[in-house]
């Protein structure tokens, strides 16, 4: 079973489940999953290769839906999911595979589309870091700093780093061998009646107008938006709009 974080107990509507992107966390989404918790029960998971999952030797959509409705299993049956980039991804699977499991799909800057952005350049950095050598988490920082030249992205990364361990809570070795399926989307059939929101940051080229035609072949209902002065970490970039968003499209009832 995938690592859960429970936020909340209001039980008049199913739970809310967040889903991350690749190189993420539950702990990513704490604050975001604390404010939704104060109308709705929230469960942030860490993906499988992730954070305080277990590892695995694969890591395809079809598995990690699998995980996810593992955890709506466990947690009355029903859900409205939220999925971010690869979370997105498998959040999109998770509903054409499990339809009976999502109540309402929340994907935020993903497409059911194959991608060429490979993260292989981020798994080489942090495999280059000489852990044995690291004693703060500045010492890693400046270590990646060679590679990285994002601040940004490093703090992110580093929120993956167990410092006292001397170790990435990331099974880097299967995600960089599965690279190609976490880039791609698997193949399908059918479609999912479900109420979709894909949502997307005005500043971000991940959802372009020509994914429309996939989108919709696959999520009939499905509806845009987009978030002002956000690029692909949406829920980062602005934070109380996709509050904000989220809450609206997922906190009525039918």
């Amino acid at each position: 079973m995938l690592n859960t974080i429970s936020h909340g107990d209001d039980a008049s509507l199913p739970p809310v489940l967040i889903a991350h992107g690749l190189f993420g966390s539950a702990r990513n989404w704490n604050v975001i999953a604390k404010r939704l918790s104060r109308t709705r029960r929230v469960l942030a998971v860490d993906m499988r290769n992730h954070g305080d999952s277990p590892w695995f030797d694969s890591h395809g959509y079809a598995d990690m839906a699998g995980d996810l409705a593992r955890v709506i299993a466990a947690h009355g049956g029903v859900a409205d999911v939220v999925g971010h980039s690869m979370g997105g991804k498998a959040a999109m699977v998770l509903a054409l595979t499990h339809p009976e499991k999502v109540r309402r799909l929340i994907v935020a800057d993903i497409a059911p589309v194959a991608y060429s952005h490979t993260q292989a350049h981020l798994i080489d950095a942090m495999e280059g870091v000489d852990l044995s050598a690291i004693t703060t988490r500045r010492d890693a920082d400046a270590a990646l700093a060679a590679t990285v030249d994002d601040a940004g992205t490093r703090a992110f990364l580093l929120q993956s780093l167990d410092v006292a361990e001397r170790r990435w809570r990331l099974n880097l070795g299967v995600l960089r061998r599965d690279m190609a399926a976490i880039i791609g989307f698997p193949q399908v059939g059918g479609h999912a009646d479900v109420r979709a929101l894909f949502l997307s940051g005005a500043a971000s080229d991940y959802v372009l107008p020509a994914h429309r035609s996939a989108i919709k072949a696959l999520f009939p209902a499905a509806r845009f938006a987009k978030i002002p002065g956000a690029g692909h970490w949406l829920h980062a970039d602005q934070p109380r709009a996709f509050e904000a968003t989220v809450a609206a499209f997922l906190g009525t009832e039918g």
